[in-house]
């Protein structure tokens, strides 16, 4: 038996794929003082005349990691020799970050103009009683490649129209059966 071959998404050679977590090596001395080094470079405390400490750990992750804007990997060094390694990751974006970067478009129910609901009722016969079933609203089409693969992109610009019921199509897919049924809206 063939070995299974590894799928990725894009292709890209390993030997080009860029390593971009920060390492930051923490080496705790026996009097709680810290030795920090990012990349290898020595990383020292904001003030001249301090030293991060065991205390000040929570200030250091703030500083090696931009304000957790950043993901970096670290390793704190014992000094009894044991070693622990951990990835601090970026943490999401708080909503008032997000409002910051992009004003609010109004949605649903937070709209100021009054929007009825129009109910349209989709129908397919043949799935297995009590599945769940997938409706899916199509935004777009694409086609296969000669291998059988299928690539789409989607355009968050075109779920506004969908959204507001510009849609066409609408695919109801059981989850257990495989049954799927494609309907248009017209």
């Amino acid at each position: 038996m063939a070995p299974k071959k590894q799928r990725r998404t894009t292709w890209q050679d390993p030997a080009q794929t860029p390593v971009l977590l920060p390492h930051v090596v923490i080496t705790v001395a026996e009097n709680g003082a810290l030795d920090v080094t990012v990349d290898g470079a020595p990383f020292p405390p904001p003030q001249q005349d301090s030293a991060w400490t065991r205390g000040t750990f929570g200030e250091l992750m703030d500083a090696v990691t931009s304000d957790r804007t950043i993901t970096v990997r670290i390793e704190v060094r014992e000094s009894d020799g044991t070693v622990f390694t951990d990835l601090i990751r970026a943490r999401k974006p708080t909503p008032a970050e997000r409002a910051e970067t992009k004003p609010p478009e109004p949605r649903g129910k937070h709209t100021t103009t009054k929007h009825t609901a129009e109910l349209m009722e989709v129908t397919g016969e043949g799935f297995i009683p009590g599945e769940d079933i997938a409706v899916a609203v199509v935004v777009a089409h694409t086609d296969a490649t000669g291998t059988g693969h299928a690539r789409a992109l989607i355009d968050t610009g075109q779920l506004a129209p969908v959204l507001a019921g510009g849609t066409e199509e609408v695919l109801l897919l059981g989850r257990v059966s495989g049954t799927l049924h494609i309907r248009r809206l017209s």
